[in-house]
């Protein structure tokens, strides 16, 4: 079986990844209108233990079942990739059996202690009985991700928001009348309903699967093996997402309280908040939506290559790999750096917001490149590295919150979070470089694409001072400079036929 390209399965996951983020935008103005304001902060409440589950039952093992699925494939070992599904699957589902019965038995008390508010007990026992369904699709999606077929995860994510919007639809008439404890269930059957025909879609296209490729090797490896393979990647891997989402919770609640000590009241501080990270940041993020695909495609990728010690194909698909990222971080910068109100004027009739957006935009590059690295380093096997890294970034960007905040304000924050991107980065790419010797080229991944981005956008810039101001020009030369900014990239030189080859290669030579 010819090998899929790191492109087509990109393309693939951000395809789903953009319909995914359209439907459940609308579901959620939906839901908003269903189940009314308070409904929807009921629901809010719910999300982070939601969130907590999947990084305890599930994160970790998606990306260990995608790269053990890709070393053994490569080997041709599909015996042992079968007993990599099978022991990964039933450790998840064990811890997926002890979070959801701790959630189910002890939703009252995780409702008036962490949530403060009891009427999330009924939502929580509900959610409870989807976490068994969430962890063992969710290693299945890691073996296709291994195989390099990402359509299955890519319809399953679709499938899945599909369900919950035709959940709500259906169930918001009977629930909502009932009271604002079953309203909020209403929204929580979707997740449950979501995520069973998910994991069933997943378990039958594995089952196809196997029969068609005839996988009926005998194992190589003993399960005592394969189990200990398991668990070096996901234990680290699983922390990693536990310890990111409760940095992140203590981040989220830190920032209005400190806002609040730099002399903002409640309304200004939740209202700076919501502007900076409901906002402002989420425009940031919108362009990486194609590198967090090829973050995922990267894991079976390299994972492969250094199986069979094929080092120079890991040294080209790094650099073009990193050459491409800094490209679109550096151009995204680049536009939101020249038109923060206007991006900002066109998406939320707010021009004043990209008094925000405009510091945000020197993020770009640091956000775009972390999203890369780490995928390049858990392909590498790095989880232990990528552990530490990210603790002391979050650690970082803290203490910028807790203790320049209330002098600083927003600025404070910005400052930390931009620290901590920088430490990121930088220790990644010295650790890629131990394992690859791949150094990105100075002049190529920084200095042309900075020219270029600079270039096209005074020159848009200057263009429209001369027109008449609306939302129809302003979008016209975003699209302008996108454009202008890939003409002087291959001008300079910095894109190639031969980086282009290579990434849409079907053999990646």
């Amino acid at each position: 079986m010819s090998r899929k390209t790191i492109i087509a399965g990109t393309l693939i996951l951000t395809a789903a990844n953009l319909i995914t983020k359209c439907m459940g935008f609308l579901y959620r103005v939906f839901m908003s209108n269903a189940i009314g304001a308070e409904g929807m902060g009921l629901y809010q409440l719910i999300l982070p233990i939601y969130s907590l589950a999947w990084s305890i039952t599930s994160a970790g093992f998606t990306t260990t079942i995608s790269r053990l699925t890709a070393q053994e494939n490569i080997r041709g070992q599909s015996g042992n990739i079968g007993r990599v599904v099978k022991q990964a699957v039933t450790l998840s589902l064990l811890l997926s059996l002890l979070v959801g019965g701790g959630l189910f038995f002890f939703a009252e008390e995780t409702a008036q202690l962490f949530l403060k508010d009891s009427r999330a007990a009924l939502s929580l026992r509900l959610l409870s009985l989807a976490v068994p369904f969430m962890a063992a699709g969710s290693c299945f999606r890691g073996f296709f991700l291994g195989m390099q077929e990402t359509v299955v995860p890519a319809v399953s994510q679709v499938l899945e928001q599909a369900v919950r919007i035709a959940a709500i639809f259906l169930l918001a008439g009977i629930f909502v009348p009932l009271g604002l404890a079953y309203a909020c269930c209403a929204a929580v059957c979707g997740i449950l309903l979501g995520e069973m025909l998910s994991c069933a879609f997943t378990i039958a296209n594995y089952v196809h699967y196997k029969r068609v490729h005839k996988m009926v090797r005998r194992p190589t490896i003993s399960t005592s093996g394969v189990l200990s393979m398991i668990l070096a990647m996901a234990v680290p891997l699983s922390a990693s997402r536990i310890a990111a989402s409760l940095l992140s919770a203590l981040e989220n609640v830190l920032i209005p309280r400190q806002l609040q000590l730099n002399g903002q009241d409640t309304a200004q501080a939740l209202s700076t908040y919501g502007e900076l990270t409901g906002m402002a940041m989420p425009l940031i993020l919108l362009p990486s939506a194609c590198l967090m695909a090829a973050s995922v495609s990267l894991v079976p990728e390299i994972s492969g290559a250094c199986a069979v010690k094929q080092d120079q194909r890991v040294s080209r698909t790094v650099s073009a790999t990193m050459l491409f990222t800094f490209i679109i971080g550096i151009g995204s910068a680049a536009l939101f750096a020249v038109f923060p109100q206007e991006i900002c004027y066109i998406v939320y009739s707010r021009a004043g917001l990209g008094k925000i957006l405009f510091p945000l935009a020197f993020l770009c590059p640091f956000l775009y490149a972390q999203t890369t690295l780490h995928g390049l380093l858990n392909g590498l096997g790095e989880q232990f590295f990528l552990f530490w890294n990210n603790l002391a970034a979050s650690i970082i960007t803290i203490g910028a919150i807790w203790f320049f905040m209330p002098v600083y304000g927003v600025s404070a924050f910005l400052f930390g979070w931009f620290c901590s991107r920088c430490f990121t980065v930088v220790s990644s790419l010295l650790r890629l470089h131990r394992r690859t010797g791949v150094v990105p080229s100075f002049f190529n991944c920084f200095l042309k694409p900075l020219l270029a981005g600079a270039a096209s956008g005074l020159l848009v810039k200057y263009l429209i001072r001369v027109s008449e101001p609306s939302k129809a020009l302003f979008l016209l030369s975003l699209v302008g400079m996108g454009v202008l900014y890939l003409f002087f990239l291959f001008l300079l030189g910095c894109l190639s036929r031969k980086e282009l080859q290579f990434l849409f290669s079907k053999n990646g030579r």
